[in-house]
C-alpha cells in the first residue's frame, strides 16, 4: 500500500519537530510509536501506531494518530485519526476521536470508512464506544461461480439436460458499532506503573442481510516502566477472545512495545501520575473495516428435455417403467427412420422389434444430446435387455438397412411347436447394418430346432464387432451364422455354442459368406467353426487361427 507507506513516513518525519516542540517546560505529553505483534488462531496481525500530540494544555490534549496494519491473510489497513482528551478533576479522562480508514482485503478489494468514538477512562473503570460508517462504494464484485458443463440424465421416459445455475458474489463493507467496559484488577496500587485490566464488550456489524455480532473479552497487563529499556518505554501484554457466527471463534495474544520520541520525554513520562499517563493510552477500536461476502444474484438451473442428438438426429427414450414389452415394437417404429432410440430397463416380449432404415437402438453407451436451448451434454446410458419369446423361425430384433444395434442384451427362447429356429438378432436382405457391443443369445428347448445368436443372410456390408454371441439348444446351436452374404466385417467378438453334440455345437457357421479385411481378434469359447461353403476372406481368431 504505497499511499500508506508514504503517509506513515510523512508522519514520522513530522513527529520529530512535534516532539521537540513538546519538550518545552510545562508540556506533559510527547509523541511515541507503538509496535504490536498479535498472533491468533486464525490470523496473525502486525501493527505500527504513531501517536503525535498536536496541542496541549495542562489538562487537555489534542492528538493525531496514524496506524498501519497487516496480517498473514494479505489484508492491509491504514487509519488516520484526530482526537482530544481532557482530564476531569474527579480522576476521569474523557475523550473523542475520528478516523479515516482504508483497507485492502485479502481479495484485493479496497474499502474506505469513517470511525467515530468516545471514551471515559477512570481510575478503576473504562468505558468505550465506537461507530463505523463505510463511505464510498460499499461493495466489490467477487465474480460469478457455478455454471459449468450441462449434464444429462434419464428421468422416466425422457432425458433431462440440466444446465447449472450461476451464483454472483460480492464483498461488502458493513456499518456497525462496538463497546466495552473495563475494570482495573486491584492487584496493584492505583498509582502503580503496573496495572492489569479486564474488559467485557461486544460488537455488531450489518448490512444487506449480513450480520456479524458477538461478545468480546480482553485482558491487558501494562507496565510503564520496563527494566533494561529507555525511560518512557511502555510494554503491554494482552489476550483477546471474540466469537460470531460469520467468522467463528477468534483468539489472540498480543505484545505491544512503546518507543517515545523527543529528548527528555522519558524524564517527563516518569514524573506523570496515573491519570496523566492514561492521556496517551492507545485508542481502542476494531482492527478492521469489517467486510463479508454474500450472494448478490443467482440464476436457477435450467432443466430441459432433450429431443435431438448433438448431430441433430431425432432422439427418444423408451423405458420399461413406462412401456411394456408388448408395446416396445410399436414405440420403436413410432420413433421413425434415422432416429436414435435409447432403451432403459428390461422388456419381456413375444413380438419382433424391427429397426427402420438408419435407425439406432442403443442400450449401454454414451451419446451427445441437445436441448431446445442449444445446450448439449453427454448421456451415459446404463443398458437395456430384450427378453424375447417369439414363436416360429423369428428373431427378437430384426435389423434394417443402415441400422445399428448397440449396447443391448438380447435373448430369444423358442416357444412354438414343430422345429422352431429362434434367433436373438437377424439381418436378412439388408445392407450397411452395424451390430456392436451386444450380448446376443438364442435359446431352443425343442428337439430338432436351431438356436442362433446372430443370423446374417442375403446381406452386404454388415459390421459385427465387440459382441458376445451364444447359441444354446437341444438340437443345433450357433453363435454366428453367415449365409449368402458379402463384405461382412467381424472383429473382436466372442462366440460359443452348446448343442446336442459336438458337431451340433457350432460357434461359427459359414455358408457362402465373404468377409472384409480386418475381420480379426475374435474368440471361440465353445463349439466349432462349421463351413458349408466358403466364400472369400476369413474370420481371424485369437491365437492365430481362422475360420475357415
Amino acid at each position: 500500500m504505497r499511499w500508506l507507506a508514504m503517509t506513515f513516513l510523512a508522519v514520522l518525519a513530522g513527529a520529530a519537530p512535534a516532539a521537540h516542540a513538546q519538550t518545552a517546560p510545562g508540556m506533559k505529553w510527547s509523541p511515541y510509536i507503538d509496535f504490536e505483534a498479535k498472533p491468533g488462531n486464525k490470523r496473525d496481525i502486525g501493527e505500527a501506531n504513531v501517536f503525535v500530540p498536536l496541542a496541549q494544555t495542562d489538562r487537555t490534549l489534542f492528538f493525531g494518530d496514524l496506524r498501519g496494519r497487516f496480517d498473514g491473510n494479505s489484508n492491509r489497513e491504514g487509519n488516520f485519526g484526530l482526537g482530544v482528551r481532557h482530564m476531569l478533576a474527579n480522576g476521569w479522562n474523557i475523550g473523542g476521536y475520528g478516523y479515516f480508514d482504508r483497507r485492502r482485503t485479502e481479495t484485493g478489494n479496497f474499502f474506505n470508512q469513517t470511525t467515530l468514538g468516545a471514551e471515559a477512562l477512570g481510575p478503576d473503570w473504562d468505558l468505550r464506544a465506537n461507530f463505523y460508517l463505510p463511505n464510498g462504494s460499499r461493495t466489490r464484485d467477487l465474480g460469478t461461480t457455478g455454471g459449468g458443463a450441462p449434464t444429462a440424465a434419464i428421468s422416466g421416459n425422457t432425458v433431462q439436460i440440466t444446465t447449472p445455475g450461476l451464483i454472483t458474489r460480492e464483498e461488502r463493507a458493513l456499518k456497525g458499532y462496538d463497546a466495552e467496559v473495563g475494570w482495573r484488577a486491584p492487584l496493584f496500587d492505583a498509582q502503580d506503573k503496573r496495572q492489569l485490566r479486564l474488559f467485557l464488550g461486544g460488537y455488531h456489524f450489518s448490512d444487506a442481510g449480513i450480520r456479524v455480532s458477538g461478545p468480546r473479552l480482553r485482558a491487558e497487563f501494562v507496565t510503564a516502566e520496563v527494566p533494561g529499556l529507555w525511560k518512557g518505554a511502555r510494554l503491554a501484554l494482552g489476550a483477546e477472545l471474540q466469537h460470531d457466527h460469520a467468522r467463528g471463534r477468534q483468539a489472540f495474544v498480543s505484545l505491544r512495545l512503546r518507543i517515545p520520541f523527543g529528548g527528555g520525554s522519558g524524564e517527563r513520562a516518569g514524573a506523570l501520575n496515573a491519570q496523566e499517563r492514561r492521556m496517551t493510552e492507545p485508542v481502542m477500536r476494531d482492527v478492521d473495516i469489517v467486510t463479508q461476502s454474500r450472494v448478490s444474484g443467482s440464476t436457477a438451473p435450467l432443466v430441459e428435455t432433450a429431443s435431438l442428438t448433438g448431430a441433430g438426429q431425432s432422439f427418444s427414450l423408451i423405458s420399461s417403467a413406462n412401456t411394456t414389452g408388448a408395446a416396445l415394437p410399436g414405440a420403436v417404429a413410432a420413433a421413425g427412420p434415422n432416429s436414435l432410440v435409447v432403451l432403459s430397463g428390461t422388456f419381456n416380449t413375444s413380438a419382433i422389434t424391427t429397426l427402420q432404415t438408419g435407425q439406432t437402438l442403443m442400450g449401454a453407451g454414451s451419446v451427445t444430446v441437445r436441448a431446445p436451448s442449444g445446450a448439449t451434454a453427454t448421456l451415459v446410458t446404463p443398458g437395456a435387455t430384450i427378453t424375447g419369446a417369439v414363436a416360429g423361425n423369428n428373431p427378437a430384433v430384426f435389423m434394417g438397412d443402415n441400422s445399428t444395434l448397440t449396447g443391448m442384451t438380447v435373448s430369444n427362447l423358442s416357444t412354438g411347436g414343430g422345429t422352431p429356429n429362434p434367433f436373438a438378432v437377424r439381418a436378412t436382405g439388408v445392407t450397411g447394418a452395424v451390430v456392436s457391443n451386444n450380448t446376443l443369445t438364442g435359446l431352443e428347448n425343442l428337439v430338432g430346432g436351431t438356436a442362433q445368436g446372430l443370423l446374417i443372410s442375403s446381406s452386404s456390408n454388415i459390421t459385427v464387432s465387440g459382441n458376445t454371441m451364444t447359441g444354446t439348444g437341444t438340437g443345433i446351436a450357433v453363435g454366428l451364422n453367415v449365409v449368402n452374404s458379402t463384405g461382412i466385417l467381424v472383429t473382436g467378438n466372442t462366440m460359443s455354442a452348446t448343442g446336442s453334440s459336438a458337431g451340433n455345437s457350432r460357434a461359427i457357421v459359414i455358408n457362402n459368406g465373404s468377409f472384409a479385411a480386418g475381420s480379426t481378434g475374435n474368440t471361440i469359447l465353445t463349439g466349432i467353426c462349421s463351413v458349408a461353403a466358403a466364400g472369400t476372406g476369413s474370420i481371424g481368431l485369437t491365437g492365430g487361427g481362422t475360420c475357415p
